[in-house]
Order: C-alpha cells, then structure tokens, then sequence
C-alpha cells in the first residue's frame, strides 16, 4: 500500500509518497511534488495523489533511461520468444537506443518517439543512410510491445508509443524473371553444388529458410510429397534450427518429376561428399543442403550467393526471396488456382496472397472473361 508524507520547504510545502519496488528493476519508486503554499493545499494534493494511486494511474518519477528498461524487458523476454524472434527483437532494441536510450522513461513522449521514426528514415542505418519504412515499423512494434508491458507492470503510466504514427509501408514491387529467365539461370549453375537447393525454391515458393532446413526423411519419393517441418535461420550471423514461420508454414507440398529427378541426383552427389569427407563429415542431422563436410548452411550466405551468381548469370538481378515471387506469379499466370498457390506457399489466408500478387490477377480476370465468353458465343448463333 502507497504511504505519502508531507514536508516543508521555504516556504512553502510539498509531499513525497512511497510506492515500494519497481516490479521490473527492484529498485524503490516515489513520486513527489512540490510548491504548495497551505498545509491544506498539501493535504488536498496528497490525498488526490494516493487516490490515483490506488487506481493505478501513477508511477514514480524515477531516473531509468529507455536503454535500461528494455535491457531489462529483454531479458524477461528471453525465456518467454523463440530464439529467432528473440534477436530481432535485441537488434531493434539496439536500434531505438541509439537514438532514443539516453532518454528518461518518464519523460518520453508521443512527440519524441515521431520524431525518432522520421530520423529513423532518414538515418536509421549503421551506414548513416534511411532506413526502410517496414524497418521503421518494426522498431515501432517492439517499442510499442515494451513499452506496453512497462505499463502492465506499473512502471509508466500510459504507453506513449500507442498513440505515434510510424511511417507507412509503401507496397513493394516484387522483381520476377520469367520461365525462359529461370531455365537460362538453372542452365548456368547446373554444375553447382547447391543447384538443386535454387531448384527447389524456384519450383515451390518455399522460403530460404524451409529450403535450408528440408531433411531427407521428409521427403516421400514414392508419392512426390514434401513435408515442410522444420526451417534453418539465423541468430547472431548463426545458423539455427527452428520452427516454421506460422502454424500455416508447416504443410505439404507435392513436386514435379524433375524436381524430384534434380533432388535424387542431388543425394547421390551427397553421398560421395559424404564418402570422401570420411570421420570429418557432421553426423548430427538429415539435412538435404549442406556444407562440404555435411554442416548447416548459413542462409545469410545462401543469399550472397544467389546474388553472386545471378551477377554472372548477366540476368536482371533479383533477389533469392524474388524466386518465391516469381513462382507465384507464374503460378498465378498459368491459371493455378489463387487458393492453391496460397497453400504452397504457406500464407496464413488467400487474401494475403491476391493482396500481394495484385498485379497479376487484372491478367487472370481478363483471360476468365475470354474464356467464358468463348463458352457462350463459339457454341451459338451470336457471332
């Protein structure tokens, strides 16, 4: 229960009330004021303050900046988040306390905090340069996410990140190649050792961290199936095991025969890897694509080399992910249906997907209007 005192200064009074450990630090929180000129007035305030008190609505005036708060959450946070999810939220932590962790929790506002997404997008990044409006908005969630738990906890009294207006995302526009693109690109690196891992993204829209993790065993040869259970991603530049993005990105995907054929040359050519590689190669996993002594593949460099090839390729450049992109959109094209292609690649509704691939469906609606006027006018009378 809060205890509150009056004092006198000069002349005039003010009063102090203890309201016992801060619940995320330990640490003991008051909350004062002065400049009273009655002891009446004093009184008045004070038992106003006690009131809100026991309501919930004060907090102490203390001096924790915004850096050792969410040192603090984070490290609650730990425990709680996937190792993954885990990191990224440290690196936006990271990036608010180079702008904002010197400040007072208490004395933040929902000024300060636009003000540090504008200087965000105008130099965010360690380069000094902008940063992109989505990264913006995820420094803004992890803000808002702390900063609400602050409050839960009684450490503030509202969230002042609740009420800021983070930078809009602009939609991006997906970079694709077309079917001749991706066979000329495959032509190149047939001879890689990763060849079939491009393959395989490029046939199913998985994403480069469900391509890393796909195990041999959750392959079924037999019926072209392919289980998407587990997925490789990064912490700390690492390469770690996880889960799958959403509850919807654990599924079944069915493969082509030639995806199946470029995988089945792909074990073989492991096995001699294995072969040679003797005592040295890693035992401790059933991973399809790995290093040359049969480790986890960092899915940071997977891309770099993506990128790398595609340089040599002479080909527009895209990125790995736009591999994803471009079996959509030639799934989309090819008159797959939009909730089908949704299941493959794993999106949570298929109105993500139609929202996303937009700028092919003006070109399905048109060729559905063509064929079902053909329907109705190559069998009658009308033409």
């Amino acid at each position: 229960m809060a205890r509150g005192s009056i004092y006198k200064r000069n002349s005039g009074y003010g009063y102090v009330v203890d309201l016992g450990p801060d619940p995320a630090t330990g640490k003991r929180r008051q909350t004062y004021k002065q400049g009273f000129r009655t002891k009446r007035e004093v009184e008045a305030a004070l038992e106003k303050a006690l009131a809100a008190i026991r309501d919930g609505t004060v907090v102490s005036k203390d001096s924790v900046t915004v850096a050792t708060y969410l040192g603090q959450w984070l490290e609650q946070q730990e425990n709680q988040l996937k190792a993954t999810t885990w990191s990224s939220y440290k690196v936006a932590a990271e990036r608010i306390n180079r702008f904002i962790g010197k400040r007072k929790l208490q004395a933040l506002t929902t000024a300060d905090i636009e003000k540090f997404y504008a200087d965000l997008s105008a130099r965010g990044a360690k380069s000094g340069g902008p940063l992109a409006a989505k990264t913006v908005r995820n420094s803004h969630i992890v803000l808002r996410k702390a900063l609400a738990d602050g409050v839960r906890l009684g450490v503030m009294t509202r969230n002042v990140a609740a009420s800021a207006k983070p930078p809009r995302s602009t939609p991006t526009k997906h970079e694709t190649w077309s079917g001749d693109q991706l066979a000329e690109f495959f032509a190149s690196i047939v001879e890689d050792r990763l060849y079939a891992a491009f393959v395989l993204a490029a046939t199913t829209g998985m994403r480069r961290g469900e391509v890393m993790g796909v195990r041999w065993s959750d392959i079924d040869f037999d019926s072209n199936m392919l289980s998407i259970v587990q997925t490789i991603t990064t912490v700390d530049y690492r390469p770690v095991v996880s889960t799958p993005k959403t509850k919807r990105s654990r599924r079944v995907v069915f493969l082509d025969e030639q995806t199946i054929g470029v995988l089945k040359a792909h074990r073989t050519a492991q096995r001699k890897e294995k072969n040679a590689a003797g005592e040295d190669w890693d035992n401790s996993h059933d991973l399809i694509f790995r290093d040359e002594l049969g480790s986890l593949v960092n899915p940071d460099w997977f891309s770099t080399d993506f990128a790398r090839k595609v340089r040599q390729s002479g080909l527009p450049k895209i990125r790995l992910h736009d591999l994803r992109h471009s079996y959509a959109t030639l799934a989309l094209k090819a008159g797959m249906h939009p909730k089908v292609v949704s299941e493959r690649l794993g999106h949570a509704s298929v109105g993500i997907t139609l929202d996303l691939y937009s700028h092919v469906t003006p070109a399905i609606a048109k060729e559905a209007a063509d064929v079902v006027a053909s329907k109705i006018f190559d069998s009658s009378e009308l033409t």
